[in-house]
């Protein structure tokens, strides 16, 4: 359904590594009435990139290991992820996505092909992330990887075996929604190569 959104106010209630608005407003419903007034605060970080990267030859996907403070109340602290990074104003995907991929891992990719756009908490964050799929090789590495020492990222690089990653994104030892949907796409693709 498309309908009809009617914005009262909007403004913005805080502003630093991320904004967030606060929005009256109405919309309409679906009999075709508009619902009365209400206010939603909207998270607004930007949109992502995360790169699901594959070294075919050796059959290992390289994932990347880093601290992540909103997990470390409710789990490990430390996460298993895909390589991402936040794209720039006016950056194109690929190309945050290709600059990511070197900062992390130390890896020129070279083609990348879209696994998904998804939003990942549509009920109160417009953050999109843009999920690619890679392959890369030995004779791709240009550089050490590890993130950028001045943002604050300590990143450490895994290669793991594509078996072994799609059983941790199984039983449950991958936590990151973005690596979960990649893994999941891979085992997909994968089971279906196989037919």
């Amino acid at each position: 359904m498309t309908g009809t959104v009617r914005i009262i106010e909007r403004h913005e209630v805080f502003k630093r590594f991320f904004r967030i608005e606060e929005v009256t407003l109405q919309h309409e419903l679906y009999n075709g009435s508009m619902g009365k007034e209400i206010t939603r605060l909207i998270l607004d970080r930007g949109d992502s990139v995360a790169m699901l990267l594959c070294d075919r030859e050796n059959q290992l996907v390289l994932l990347c290991e880093q601290f992540r403070l909103p997990t470390y109340d409710k789990g490990p602290g430390w996460l298993i992820e895909l390589p991402a990074g936040t794209l720039e104003k006016g950056e194109d995907a690929e190309d945050c996505a290709r600059r990511e991929t070197i900062e992390e891992t130390g890896y020129s990719v070279r083609s990348l092909r879209r696994i998904a756009c998804v939003y990942l908490s549509p009920g109160g964050s417009s953050e999109r992330i843009h999920i690619f799929y890679g392959e890369v090789s030995t004779a791709d590495r240009i550089g050490a990887g590890g993130g950028v020492v001045a943002e604050g990222e300590d990143i450490r690089l895994i290669s793991m075996p594509v078996a072994e990653a799609i059983a941790k994104a199984g039983n449950g030892e991958i936590h990151d929604a973005k690596s979960l949907i990649g893994l999941q796409w891979l085992e997909l693709s994968e089971a279906h190569s196989a037919r």
